[in-house]
């Protein structure tokens, strides 16, 4: 059967696979026959130059009349998207996804190279590994962008200089580097980062410890993802650096800003702790 072509965020046009469709519902803790009927309903309503935007809003509208925390899960890299405008809260967010790992962890913090003084988003020690890391963090609001080559370039010589310092003078104070964003990276990025060393963490990338597989392995998922939460909610909720589910669903409390009834906190609690108790699908 030939299917039409859709197009994607970055503009690229490729047949629409509903077997895709259906794995990515069932990942987000859809039932196989509700992810089958809903594959199967976008299917018939699909056309030639539909936007994957298009299919994404569809099939989500149908699995939230379903299940409302599934849907939350199958929303996470709009949810990510929707942590902006500034990149803070997602440096925020990757700090608690960490520190959910047993990671000590500071933002924002100044690190002395060879050269000079860097300011990198994220650094963290972990007590049990003996390990310590840096992370640059590229934040985007755009599905379709990709961090790409001259990113990771840049990367690395900030990376090198740190390593570079002189352990006479001052001690070194990191053993690795990450690159970390919340969307993907260009295959030319990957390929040169493989090659020169530079860690790489994004959206789908690495295959098994990507963004999304370590978010659903600590349950440490962003607020944005609620189907209950609207956005004036959200927004408030970050500005007073609320920022993960598991912080609703173990406390009310976070909540009071808002001024909503009890039956409104109930159904947000409901969503989040159905969210958080998801099981984890990992990828085909």
């Amino acid at each position: 059967m030939t299917f039409p072509h859709i197009i994607k965020s970055d503009g690229t046009r490729v047949p629409f696979d509903p077997a895709r469709l259906e794995q990515s519902l069932r990942r987000a803790g859809a039932q196989p026959h509700t992810a089958e009927r809903i594959a199967q309903e976008v299917t018939s309503i699909v056309h030639e130059g539909a936007s994957s935007k298009d299919v994404y809003r569809r099939a989500f509208a149908l699995l939230r009349k379903e299940a409302r925390p599934v849907a939350a899960r199958y929303a996470l890299r709009r949810a990510l998207l929707d942590l902006g405008p500034s990149g803070h809260p997602f440096e925020d967010f990757v700090s608690r996804l960490y520190a959910e790992e047993g990671w000590q962890v500071e933002t924002r913090k100044i690190i002395r190279g060879k050269c000079v003084p860097h300011e990198v988003d994220f650094y963290a020690s972990h007590p049990g590994k003996g390990e310590y890391l840096a992370a640059e963090l590229k934040y985007h609001n755009d599905p379709g962008y990709k961090t790409d080559l001259k990113v990771a370039l840049y990367v690395k010589s900030r990376f090198d200089d740190i390593f570079a310092c002189d352990p006479a003078v001052r001690a070194c104070p990191i053993d690795r580097g990450l690159l970390v964003t919340n969307t993907k990276f260009t295959s030319e990025a990957i390929q040169y980062a493989e090659c020169a060393g530079v860690e790489l963490l994004g959206w789908s990338y690495p295959n098994g410890a990507s963004l999304l597989d370590r978010m659903q392995h600590s349950r440490v998922y962003p607020i944005t993802a609620l189907t209950s939460l609207s956005g004036a909610a959200k927004k408030l909720l970050i500005d007073r650096h609320v920022l993960t589910v598991d912080e609703i669903a173990e406390n009310a409390a976070v909540l009071a800003p808002l001024h909503l009834s009890p039956e409104a906190v109930g159904d947000i609690r409901a969503e989040a702790l159905g969210m958080l108790e998801l099981p984890h699908v990992p990828a085909a």
